[in-house]
């Protein structure tokens, strides 16, 4: 680590412009942090292929292995999504509106205008 430590500028570089592409001007750009954050994004993402990747195989051997009578699995399950109740859904709508009123803010509005989603007003 003594020897790499006063090229440790041009090994992050060299790593950014094989995983992902940047140029000089690129890599110049970013501050630490931002470095930091891009390769904890990247380590997370190797896991999560590397899972996938485990989990995949398992399955694979499983079902070519498995007993005549055994189910086989299935690589991806998917989940049922629950439908939304909407007496609960209306309570909300009502506790937020009481809230505006008594505020006198129309910060719901603001929400819903940032995130470029139709005014609860329509609902």
């Amino acid at each position: 680590m003594e020897i790499a430590e006063p090229y440790q500028k041009d090994i992050d570089f060299a790593f950014f412009v094989v995983n992902f592409g940047y140029s000089r001007s690129d890599y110049d750009a970013l501050t630490p942090r931002e470095i930091a954050f891009i390769r904890k994004a990247w380590e997370s993402k190797m896991v999560a292929d590397s899972y996938n990747m485990y989990n995949a195989d398992f399955t694979a051997y499983f079902n070519a292995n498995r007993p005549k009578r055994k189910k086989a699995l299935k690589l991806w399950n998917k989940k049922k999504v629950k439908k939304a109740d909407m007496e609960v859904i209306r309570d909300n709508l009502k506790i937020i509106r009481d809230v505006e009123k008594t505020e006198g803010t129309g910060w719901v509005d603001a929400i819903y205008k940032a995130n470029n989603l139709p005014s609860i007003r329509r609902c």
